[in-house]
C-alpha cells in the first residue's frame, strides 16, 4: 500500500566512468532512451526496505502497461492486490480488500512522481530533476534528484541495460529504499487503449480528492 501512494502522490555500486558532470549530457542520453519506446509492457517484483537495508518491510510483485504521455496501469498481485490507472488527465487507484477508488486530477506533482515517470513528456525531465550518469558496460545508471520540495522521495536511480529499463531505486527523507525490477519488457508493443480506462466497481466506495 505505501508504494502505491508513494506511486500516486509523488520513487549499486559499478566499477564505472565515473557521474559526468555536464547535465546537459546526462538530459540528453535519458531523454533518448526514455524516447525510444512510446509504450511499454513489463512484470515486476518490488521489495522495500528499512534504512539499514537489512529489514524488509513488503514484497510485492505485478504487471504494468504504458504509453507516451501520461497513460499508465499499475496492476499489482494478490495478495496485495491494487491497481493504479492514469488516463493522463486523472489517476484511479482501486483497493480491491477495501472496495474502494481514489480518483485524482493528474497534476504537476504527480507527473514527477517516480512510476509516472516512465510514461511522461520527457521534456520537462530537466525542469523536475538534477541528473548524473554512469555508464559501465552496457549499463547506463541514472541519479535524478527533485528539485522542488513537495518530493515524497530524495533521490530516484534509473537503471538501463542495453538500452531497456531493468530497474528503479527510490529513497525517501527516512531513508527506505523501494527497488523495482522490471522483467519481460516490451518496448512499443500494441497496448489496448481500454487498459487506461477505469470504472468503478458496483458497490465501491468513490472518493474524489
Amino acid at each position: 500500500m505505501r508504494l502505491i501512494r508513494l506511486l500516486l502522490l509523488a520513487a549499486m555500486a559499478f566499477a564505472a566512468i565515473p557521474a559526468q558532470a555536464d547535465d546537459e549530457a546526462a538530459v540528453q542520453k535519458l531523454t533518448q532512451l526514455l524516447s525510444q519506446a512510446q509504450t511499454i509492457t513489463a512484470r515486476f517484483s518490488q521489495i522495500t526496505v528499512d534504512a539499514s537495508g537489512a529489514t524488509s518491510l513488503q514484497e510485492t510483485a505485478g504487471e504494468l502497461a504504458l504509453k507516451r504521455p501520461g497513460l499508465f496501469r499499475w496492476h499489482t498481485d494478490e495478495p496485495q492486490e491494487q491497481l493504479l490507472v492514469s488516463n493522463g488527465q486523472q489517476v484511479w487507484l482501486y483497493d480491491p480488500d477495501l472496495q474502494q477508488v481514489t480518483i485524482q486530477k493528474l497534476d504537476q506533482r504527480q507527473t514527477h512522481t517516480p512510476a509516472l515517470l516512465l510514461s511522461g513528456d520527457v521534456s520537462e525531465i530537466r525542469q523536475n530533476f538534477d541528473i548524473t550518469y554512469k555508464e559501465a558496460g552496457d549499463v547506463v545508471d541514472f541519479n535524478l534528484k527533485p528539485k522542488g520540495n513537495d518530493s515524497l522521495f530524495e533521490s530516484l536511480r534509473l537503471s538501463f541495460r542495453r538500452g531497456v529499463i531493468n530497474d528503479m531505486q527510490m529513497m525517501d527523507s527516512t531513508g527506505q529504499r523501494t527497488n523495482i525490477l522490471f522483467l519481460g519488457v516490451k518496448m512499443n508493443p500494441a497496448v489496448d487503449p481500454k487498459q487506461f480506462v477505469f470504472e468503478a466497481p458496483a458497490g465501491a466506495d468513490v472518493i474524489q480528492e
